[in-house]
């Protein structure tokens, strides 16, 4: 079984390098994510990275529930990530969120809650708030920096061990520390070959936050996915680093990926790439590699949720460098 690397947290905590990616992509194949939640955990999987908006995470806490009966793992062997999804920003509604979710995974605690995005949606039973007329979100006025300020709170009570905010663009992370008590721990950002997010990176570590790095394969099985659009899996000059060290092309993203610093979530629900993704840690890019790889980047997001590109707090707007 690979020993996965530990990275460090600026709380102290440390965080496995590798863990599982659970969003699903279409709907109905909710109970194929419960096998690999298993698979994984068989296979020495400890990270899984969960959230609300995936509409799975009862099936998931029902999966480590049964790995933790067959006495597979403890519960503090493993490190649970959910997220707080746009439309719970208002602060009263963060704490009773965050237990809906360790209801949901039937758990005491997480080990690390996100802010999903940086924006809020209007708050209400619809995940995605759409205004019919625009096909536009429809936002909510809750600021973020209040949003922090109440994971600040369910971070004091125990109910997550660390927390932390995913796809927030440099100048918004230079504003909520102005005003946080507790810095994030990471930032979960897209970060692959095509968009490798250099100078967020650097932002990020700078300030003692950490990189988790999704869609580190291209998300190849994203439902909007058009022909011609960014498709680094199939690569062939992946492929042709991967034949050089006899390695898969997934298996080189993810070790650049690694060799950055970050931490990775891919996502898999089959048990033979489950264990190929695992099978990372036994060799190493060469420095000319990481930099011929580097040179790879064509701001070539898959992942821009378009639909809220009207958003004052939208993250990727084309005025903001990073």
């Amino acid at each position: 079984m690979a020993n996965i690397p530990l990275i460090k947290l600026n709380n102290g905590l440390s965080m496995p390098a590798l863990g599982l990616g659970t969003w699903q992509g279409p709907p109905g194949r909710e109970a194929e994510v419960g096998q690999a939640v298993k698979d994984a955990i068989d296979v020495g999987y400890r990270h899984f990275d969960c959230a609300h908006v995936y509409e799975n995470e009862k099936i998931i806490g029902e999966a480590i529930q049964a790995k933790i009966k067959e006495g597979v793992v403890k519960r503090e062997d493993l490190f649970i990530v959910s997220k707080l999804w746009n439309t719970f920003h208002r602060p009263d509604l963060v704490e009773p969120m965050i237990k809906e979710t360790l209801r949901n995974l039937r758990l005491d605690y997480l080990d690390l809650y996100l802010v999903h995005w940086p924006y809020g949606l209007k708050e209400g039973p619809e995940l995605y708030p759409t205004d019919p007329k625009t096909g536009l979100f429809i936002s909510s006025d809750t600021d973020y920096v209040d949003t922090w300020k109440a994971m600040e709170e369910v971070n004091k009570k125990g109910l997550t061990k660390s927390i932390g905010i995913s796809n927030f663009n440099s100048k918004q992370i230079e504003r909520l520390l102005k005003s946080a008590k507790v810095v994030p721990v990471t930032n979960q950002i897209e970060c692959h070959p095509y968009l490798n997010q250099t100078k967020l990176r650097k932002f990020c570590s700078d300030r003692g936050i950490t990189v988790t790095s999704y869609s580190p394969l291209g998300s190849p099985a994203r439902p909007w996915q058009k022909p011609g659009d960014p498709d680094v899996i199939n690569d062939p000059k992946i492929k042709e680093i991967g034949n050089k060290y006899g390695k898969s092309p997934a298996q080189i993203l993810l070790r650049y990926n690694i060799q950055l610093g970050t931490s990775v979530i891919p996502k898999s629900s089959n048990k033979l790439r489950l264990k190929e993704n695992m099978d990372i840690f036994d060799f190493e890019l060469t420095a000319e590699d990481m930099k011929y790889i580097d040179t790879f980047d064509c701001n070539g997001r898959i992942c821009p949720h378009a639909e809220a590109r009207e958003h004052p707090l939208y993250p990727f707007r084309p005025d903001v460098e990073f």
